[in-house]
Formats: structure tokens, sequence, C-alpha cells
């Protein structure tokens, strides 16, 4: 992707937000420069992976395959062990129209995926075999608190408000239908380096090219602009 293109999305992803009522923490706004000012005290933001995180999944194209996330509260797959830290987390996703993000389950991380304005959310399930691929079983998940079963491949419809729980190893992809859809995941500490199974290979984060300054910083940017209490 374009840097030009990131910070095209960071800010229609943000107006977006907003116009849905939700809003994002102060220093979603920081600048490359407010980065390299910063202390030991925002280490957390920066050893939790907090903060914007745009994709195209290696296509190229971010409006066919591409998603929008920013994490607004992460903790640690090592704090699971001792209960020593945030084991929870929280981010908003932006998904568009027809956009996909494609096949994938989790080894660790359960989460809530919730419809909070826009369209509607489309998730296609499959639960998964040993050997990594689709199996050909009756889905069971929990939507709302209440049981649903579906077939293998069935297309399930999140209308706004509504939400589901998908559990390890289940496999799922999603994309907005009428218009963007404004969602929320809740779930346990996230790793996103180690902890996703594709069904297919991908790029997991974007090659950059730098064709103007960042409007503010992606993950993986940090290591270039912040240097102070990286774990």
């Amino acid at each position: 992707m374009k840097r030009s293109e990131v910070n095209a999305v960071m800010k229609s992803g943000d107006e977006f937000a907003k116009a849905n009522k939700f809003y994002l923490p102060p220093f979603a706004y920081w600048s490359p420069s407010d980065w390299k000012h910063k202390g030991d005290e925002v280490s957390e933001i920066v050893n939790m992976k907090m903060g914007w995180d745009i994709t195209d999944w290696g296509s190229g194209n971010f409006q066919k395959l591409g998603l929008f996330m920013f994490t607004i509260r992460n903790g640690s797959h090592k704090f699971l062990k001792d209960l020593s830290g945030k084991i929870y987390a929280e981010k908003l996703l932006i998904v568009d129209r027809d956009q996909l993000t494609p096949m994938h389950y989790h080894w660790t991380k359960m989460e809530d995926i919730i419809n909070r304005g826009g369209g509607d959310l489309c998730l296609r399930l499959h639960n998964s075999t040993p050997e990594n691929g689709l199996a050909d079983s009756p889905v069971t998940v929990s939507i709302d608190g209440v049981r649903r079963t579906f077939s293998p491949g069935e297309v399930v419809t999140l209308h706004r408000g509504e939400s589901i729980t998908l559990t390890q190893g289940l496999y799922h992809e999603f994309w907005g239908e009428k218009e963007k859809v404004l969602v929320i995941e809740v779930s346990v500490c996230n790793d996103d380096d180690t902890d996703n199974q594709f069904y297919d290979t991908i790029g997991r984060f974007p090659l950059i090219e730098e064709d103007e300054e960042p409007l503010h910083l992606l993950l993986k940017d940090y290591p270039k602009y912040y240097q102070s209490g990286v774990a």
C-alpha cells in the first residue's frame, strides 16, 4: 500500500467512527514528531501493539481485500499463565461493503464480533480439521447468548446491535453488506504475530510505499520513531 492510501484510510475511518458516535483515544492522533518525544510512560502502547493497523493482506487492493483496525487496549499471552496483567483486548474494525477479510482462525484467542453501526456484517464459518483444512461439519456458535447451528460454509449475517462469539479453531471470513460497517472486537489478549492461522497464504501486514509522510503511525512504524521503553 502507498502511505498516501494508508493516510486516507485513517482519515475516512476516523470520520466514519465519529459519525457513529465512536471516538478513538488521544494517542490515535499523535504525529510521528510527537512519538519521537515520548518516553517510557507510553511503553504499554508499543509493547502491547495498540494503535493503527491497516492492511491489504498483501493483495495490493485494499478495497477488495483489506481491513481497517485500531487496537484500543491489549494485553499479552504471557499474562494468561498467572493473571499478572491484562488478559483482554478491544479493537475497532471498519469493514467496507464487499471488502473481504480472508478465511482464518485463532489458536488462542476467543473473540466476540459486534456490529455497532452502518450496514450488515456477513461471516462465512467453517470448523477446522487437525490439518488446518475446512471441515465438512455443522458449525455451532453463540449469537448474543443464543446457541445456533449452521451448515459448513453457510453465511451468517449480523445486523446492527448483533454479535457472535468465535471460538478457537473456528475458521471465519467476513465482509460488509449494504454499506460500511463499524465493528467492535472484544477478546482475550491479541497476538497477530503468532495467533493467526490463514487458510490461504497471505501477508498479514502490508508493505508500505513511502510516497508521503505518515499522518499517524501504524504498529509496524513504532520502532522507527519510538526508541524508549521498548521491551
